[in-house]
């Protein structure tokens, strides 16, 4: 399939299979907005992203919440694709450290697909797990994946 293609079949099902390991009390959802950084003024408006996927509580997915704050956000997940990796390891990385975010996961979904996982620690994320297999994880969520099956991930 093309790479876009493709994406839009691992969202959701990244996104059921995190959802069957979370507490009742957090959900992973697609099409929500972060702020990552606050409004500052007329000349610095607020920068907010739209992650492939987040975790946040299920309080405020039930409240109909389409934006929230970094601060509401346990894991933060993107697909890339080769035109948005500079922007998915870089940049976004950069601003949702920056902000907080306590998980961050990148999917590589060109073949063999990895899956990335950092954690915040001191304010930079640190790479947890780098995987083609099997990932298993601990912090800031603890789950499980198999990513050498599409079916998996």
């Amino acid at each position: 399939p093309r790479p876009t293609a493709l994406h839009q079949l691992v969202v959701p099902e990244l996104c059921v299979l995190i959802n069957r390991q979370l507490p009742r009390e957090l959900r992973a959802v697609v099409d929500c907005e972060v702020v990552v950084r606050p409004d500052r003024g007329p000349r610095e408006r607020a920068t907010v992203r739209a992650p492939d996927i987040v975790v946040i509580l299920t309080e405020r997915v039930l409240a109909g919440a389409a934006r929230v704050d970094a601060a509401e956000v346990r894991l933060a997940v993107e697909i890339h694709s080769p035109g948005t990796v500079v922007t998915d390891k870089v940049t976004k990385m950069f601003e949702y450290a920056d902000a907080g975010i306590p998980g961050y996961w990148l999917v590589d979904i060109d073949p063999p697909m990895t899956v990335t996982a950092h954690v915040l620690v001191d304010g930079e994320y640190e790479v947890t797990a780098d995987t083609d297999s099997r990932l298993d994880v601990l912090t800031p969520l603890a789950l499980s994946l198999d990513v050498r099956t599409r079916t998996g991930l």
